[in-house]
């Protein structure tokens, strides 16, 4: 039995979302009584979200499938400061043309989670730079800077961690949690927003928003944290191996997407089901029972169902379908991910750690060799221990390609070119 009577937070609730509300019983009356509007802020600091952001994305999905309106706020003021938070250092300026550029390919990735075009409710992307580019300095020193303490300030988590270790933290960066609360009352002010969400590190910046909205007269704000995602071995949520899982297709291919859900651990499979999947719980609670082997039976499916959303059904379908030929018949398959290497270079040979390292399956000649040394790399399904090797035009296959593996579950095409 749900603590809850609203169907959105009883969703978030039974499905792991929550971390903290700032007052559950506040806003789960809004969410009963009437269409809330809520968002959640993305500094567009990269072209493409990466997994560890999908929790959020997810959040504001289901803000709307139950019928309220999410705003997806894009950075595009703040992202030119950065936020300081827990970083260790400042973090890059970023040009204007480099950030719209960044917004501008974000929202197709969001696309794929939310609804801009449905007629009651839809989906908002909002850039903060709409207001803050043109502020008046004096006047918002004065009108906004003033709420502020700066004893306060300093005692932040985020704040201290970066004082107490004796690293440069810029007044720029300073202003960052400032800018970041207004965003929240200027929100307010032209949507009638009344939730941010966000994950559980923002915490202490949404409170910011909260206290300014009360001193400078908004109805009340609100505040919901996820908690921040590891696997349950401890690994952070969003990367992986060979780098960044990201959500992007030019940047990650669907395949190399859904066997990163293939390759979750069991312990996870679950819980990534109700936080990734738009699965019914009851479908779920039958996953949850399945045992031994089966749970790559559930594997396969939490894999199929994430990246349906991401990248269509039919991705989806084709990026299993090339799996289970690669893995139980052992076919070549195009759909795998795949390099081109210049005629003339297989003719003179191409060293092995080199293709390896040029495959993306290591970042270096070192993590290729202990591959080759620890026995994990294959040429057209035969094992290579020679890390000396050269591989030439004579490993090209009867259907014009090289098979590069890496284990059992990383496989890359090499084509001449």
């Amino acid at each position: 039995m749900s603590r809850f009577k609203s169907d959105f937070l009883r969703t978030l609730d039974e499905r792991g979302f929550i971390h903290q509300i700032s007052d559950e019983a506040g806003l789960d009356e809004l969410f009963a009584k009437e269409t809330v509007t809520a968002y959640i802020g993305y500094d567009p600091t990269a072209s493409s979200l990466h997994v560890g952001h999908l929790t959020q994305i997810m959040m504001l999905h289901w803000l709307q499938a139950t019928g309220h309106q999410p705003i997806s706020l894009m950075g595009g003021g703040t992202g030119m400061v950065g936020d300081p938070s827990f970083k260790e250092e400042a973090r890059k300026l970023m040009t204007i043309d480099m950030i719209e550029d960044n917004i501008t390919s974000l929202k197709h990735v969001f696309a794929n989670y939310l609804d801009y075009d449905r007629a009651t409710n839809p989906a908002l992307m909002i850039n903060n730079a709409d207001w803050l580019r043109g502020l008046n300095y004096l006047e918002f020193l004065r009108d906004v800077g003033r709420h502020f303490s700066v004893n306060r300030m300093l005692s932040f988590d985020s704040v201290k961690t970066r004082l107490d270790r004796e690293q440069s933290l810029s007044f720029l960066e300073f202003n960052y949690m400032i800018l970041q609360a207004y965003d929240y009352v200027e929100l307010n002010r032209r949507t009638g927003c009344r939730l941010q969400m966000g994950g559980s590190d923002q915490w202490g910046n949404i409170i910011n928003g909260i206290d300014l909205g009360h001193r400078m007269g908004t109805p009340q704000l609100y505040a919901l944290t996820s908690p921040l995602l590891t696997t349950s071995s401890g690994a952070k949520m969003g990367k992986s191996a060979s780098g960044a899982v990201w959500l992007n297709k030019d940047l990650l291919p669907v395949y190399d997407f859904w066997q990163y859900w293939r390759n979750t651990e069991d312990a996870d499979v679950i819980r990534f089901a109700k936080l990734f999947t738009t699965l019914p719980m009851d479908e779920i609670d039958r996953l949850a029972k399945l045992g031994g082997s089966e749970i790559n039976d559930a594997k396969k499916i939490l894999a199929t169902e994430v990246t349906a959303i991401l990248h269509g059904r039919a991705a989806a379908e084709e990026a299993a379908e090339t799996a289970r030929k690669t893995f139980e018949e052992g076919a070549l398959s195009d759909n795998l991910p795949s390099i081109e290497v210049p005629k003339t270079d297989l003719e003179a040979g191409i060293g092995l750690l080199s293709l390896i390292v040029r495959a993306g399956l290591a970042a270096s000649n070192g993590e290729a060799r202990r591959h080759v040394q620890g026995g994990a790399v294959r040429i057209n399904d035969e094992s290579v221990s020679d890390e000396r090797k050269l591989i030439g035009s004579g490993e090209v296959t009867a259907d014009g390609v090289i098979k590069l593996s890496l284990g059992k579950k990383k496989h890359i095409l090499v084509r001449p070119a």
